[in-house]
Order: C-alpha cells, then structure tokens, then sequence
C-alpha cells in the first residue's frame, strides 16, 4: 500500500533493524529518536536529526531541522519500558514524519518492536536480508 504520497516500502533491513534495537538499548533509560529512509522499497538507513532531545519519557525531533529527503518515510522511537503501545504524542509525531513509525522497546530484542502508519494502524513490516552487493 501507498501511504500518505510515499513510495511502497515492502520491509525494513535485518542491519538496520539491529542497529535500531542497539540504539534503544545504547541510549536506555532515556529515548531514542531518529528518522528512517528507504531505497528500493526497503528501510535501509536511519537520520539523526540535529537538535534532538530525549529524556526516560520522550523524545522530541525538532521539525525545522528535518532535511527535505523524498527518501525519508518515517520515524523511529524507543520506550524505555515494554510497551510497543502508542501514545497520543507519538500518534501527533507518526502523522508529521512520514508514513511508517517504528517503536522499539526494551528489552529491545527482535521480538520487541511494531510498525503503525500515521494514524495508528499497525503495518506488517517484514524483515529482509540485503545481500553484501546492496
């Protein structure tokens, strides 16, 4: 399906999705929050975004210092605590960063993270293997 004018993304990268659940357990207790970009269909690669904040209970990109990326297609956050549940501040973030949203979650293992789309609807975002050549 396309979301919100955003190209097809059909899954996340296996690397990628790695380092996203390391950079939750890294900056644990407080949260992490990032931007994610896509090439060929698939979440390949996460943007910092300059002027972030985070604390245990949130974490706020500041949106004047978002790139203008056509290939950014989302975001990504982390909860300190176990729980893949969206909150109304991030259900106001998934609408403002694009079509994808991921939450991952301590203890931040494979198991421990959830795609939704912009107003709340979980996406099954399938985990691929890139070959070394991509």
């Amino acid at each position: 399906m396309t979301l919100a004018g955003k190209s097809k993304v059909t899954g996340i990268a296996r690397d990628l999705l790695n380092l996203l659940l390391e950079a939750g357990r890294s900056s644990h207790p407080r949260e992490f929050a990032a931007l994610l970009r896509a090439e060929g269909g698939v979440i390949t690669d996460v943007l910092l975004v300059p002027g972030t904040t985070s604390n245990e209970t949130s974490a706020r990109l500041i949106l004047s210092n978002m790139p203008l990326d056509p290939s950014i297609v989302g975001s990504v956050h982390s909860h300190p605590v176990h729980d893949l549940r969206y909150s109304a501040a991030d259900l106001d973030m998934f609408g403002s960063k694009g079509a994808y949203n991921i939450i991952v979650a301590y203890p931040y293992t494979e198991r421990d993270w959830i795609c939704y789309g912009p107003r709340g609807l979980r996406i099954d975002l399938p985990v691929v293997d890139q070959g070394a050549a991509g």
